[in-house]
C-alpha cells in the first residue's frame, strides 16, 4: 500500500510505515547502487511507472549545503530506472532565485544527470491548473499545480537535511513548496507565507501526495537554515514510504523532537505516522547515527530531551 493511499486512510487503521536510514560519509560512493539496495527492501510499485522527482534547489550552492546534492539526485534517478520506472523526470520550482537555469548550471546537475532538455523541468515555468485542495488548513481554497506534477503516478521528495529558520526543519514536507510555481506564488513562494507556513505545508502534501522520501542528509545543515546555516556532516540518507514518518525520523536524528515541531505535529494526525512505536525502522538505527543539529534561539524548545 502506498503512502498516498494509507494517508486516505484514519490514523489508527493506517499500517506501520518503513523507515530506512543508510549511512554514507561521502557523495563519491556509488549512491545509485547505495539507493536500489535500499529501495529493494520496500518493493516500490514503479515498474512502468512515470517518477518524478523533487530535489530542493533553492540558489547557486557550488559547495552543495544548501541544495539537494546532484549526486544524490543522479542516484535517485538511477536507481528508479533500475527498478523498472518507464521514465524518471526531475522537476523543481526555486523559491529564491529566479534564474533556475543558473542554478542547474552552478551545481553542476548535467554532470550526473547527462543532457537535461528531456530530464529537468523548471516548475516555476511549467503548465499549470488550478486544484482543488483535500484540506482547509490555510487560508487557501485551491492550488495552481504544474502539468509535470499533475501527469507523473509516483512522486519522490528529495530534499536535504536542514534547519529552517521559520518551520523549524525543512525536510520532505517542506519540500514540495517547490512543485508549486513562482509564476504564481511570487518568489519566495510570498502567497504560502501569507496563508501561513505550517497550514500550507499540510495543504500541498495533502493534495499532491507524495509517494516516498529520499532525504540528504551527508551533508546538511545547522543553525540559521535553509540558506544562511552552517554545514553538517551528518553521513545518512533516509528514506520511505510515509512521508511524515521520514520527515519524524530526520528530526530524531538531529536530535529534534518532532512532536514540538508544528506542522509535523498536525502531519502526523493528518497525513502520516509520527509516534516511533508505528514506524518500522529498516537498516541503521536513529540512535546509532544520531547527530544533534544546533538550532536558532527560538527553536530550542524543539531540542529533544536528553537528545533523544
Amino acid at each position: 500500500m502506498s503512502y498516498a493511499q494509507a494517508s486516505l486512510m484514519p490514523p489508527f487503521m493506517r499500517p506501520p510505515s518503513r523507515v530506512a536510514i543508510v549511512r554514507s560519509g561521502s557523495y563519491d560512493r556509488d549512491l545509485g547502487a547505495l539507493l536500489f539496495e535500499a529501495l529493494r527492501e520496500f518493493d516500490l510499485p514503479v515498474s512502468g511507472k512515470k517518477v518524478l522527482l523533487k530535489p530542493n534547489f533553492v540558489e547557486p550552492d557550488p559547495e552543495g549545503v544548501i541544495n539537494t546534492h546532484p549526486a544524490v539526485v543522479g542516484a535517485a534517478r538511477e536507481a528508479f530506472l533500475r527498478l523498472g520506472a518507464q521514465s524518471v523526470r526531475v522537476a523543481e520550482g526555486p523559491a529564491h532565485e529566479r534564474d533556475t537555469e543558473g542554478i542547474v548550471e552552478t551545481i553542476r546537475l548535467r554532470d550526473f544527470l547527462g543532457p537535461l532538455r528531456d530530464v529537468f523541468v523548471d516548475l516555476n515555468l511549467d503548465e499549470v491548473h488550478a486544484v482543488n485542495l483535500r484540506t482547509r488548513a490555510s487560508k487557501l481554497k485551491q492550488i495552481y499545480l504544474p502539468r509535470t506534477a499533475l501527469e507523473a503516478d509516483y512522486i519522490v521528495s528529495l530534499p536535504k537535511l536542514k534547519t529552517h529558520h521559520w518551520a523549524g526543519v525543512t525536510l520532505s514536507l517542506k519540500n514540495m513548496f517547490g512543485i508549486v510555481p513562482g509564476c504564481c506564488y511570487g518568489w519566495p513562494k510570498n502567497v504560502l507565507h501569507w496563508a501561513g507556513i505550517s497550514p500550507s505545508i499540510l495543504d500541498i502534501n495533502s493534495t499532491v501526495r507524495p509517494d516516498f522520501a529520499i532525504v540528504d542528509g551527508i551533508i546538511g545543515m545547522e543553525g540559521n537554515g535553509p540558506i544562511q546555516g552552517s554545514p553538517k556532516p551528518s553521513g545518512v540518507l533516509i528514506l520511505g514510504d510515509d512521508p511524515v514518518a521520514v520527515d519524524a525520523t530526520g528530526a530524531r536524528v538531529m536530535g529534534l523532537a518532532p512532536e514540538r515541531i508544528d506542522y509535523l505535529a498536525k502531519a502526523g494526525v493528518l497525513l502520516g505516522h509520527l509516534r516511533p512505536e508505528k514506524i518500522r525502522q529498516l537498516g541503521e538505527s536513529v540512535a546509532s547515527v544520531r547527530t544533534p543539529f544546533a538550532v536558532l534561539p527560538t527553536f530550542q524548545k524543539l531540542v529533544a530531551a536528553n537528545g533523544k
